[in-house]
């Protein structure tokens, strides 16, 4: 059985590192031309977690094996997730100078959903007014915002 191709664009933001938070995506059936943006907040976390959290999200609203075109301005996601996951996994969740991997938990739960899929990489500029990574950036400040009570 073929998988279900779909796009995904992701997209964390934070009023401070730390700060309140918030992280978007769209995940986009393009046989289908159905559509789902989702985002949420937190109070106190970093535009990294957001990052990880952003693709989580949209991972989990996967119901079946699929083929996923990940788009996403976060470098620390795409290369850690095409690259430096594999040497953590190795070195015990410890990077190449020996430190604990930061945002451990949230690489270990991506992990875990990324194998479930074939996942391609794709890195788009942000703030560069590609249509999907703006929308993404607009809901993630606006649930940052909702996050910090303001």
């Amino acid at each position: 059985m073929s998988k279900t191709l779909v796009h995904l664009f992701t997209d964390g933001a934070c009023s401070g590192n730390p700060g309140p938070g918030g992280w978007a995506f769209i995940l986009r059936h393009p046989a289908t031309g159905k559509e789902r943006e989702c985002s949420g907040g937190e109070p106190e976390t970093t535009n990294n977690r957001m990052e990880l959290i952003a693709v989580i999200e949209g991972l989990k609203a996967l119901t079946r094996e699929s083929e996923v075109d990940l788009y996403s301005d976060s470098q620390y996601v795409l290369k850690g997730l095409k690259e430096w996951i594999h040497g953590w996994k190795r070195n015990g969740w410890r990077t190449s100078s020996k430190a604990p991997v930061k945002n451990q938990d949230l690489w270990m739960e991506l992990d875990a959903l990324a194998t479930k899929h074939t996942v391609r990489f794709h890195w788009i500029r942000g703030h560069n007014e590609h249509p999907e990574n703006e929308r993404c950036d607009q809901l993630a400040v606006a649930a940052a915002k909702a996050a910090s009570g303001r």
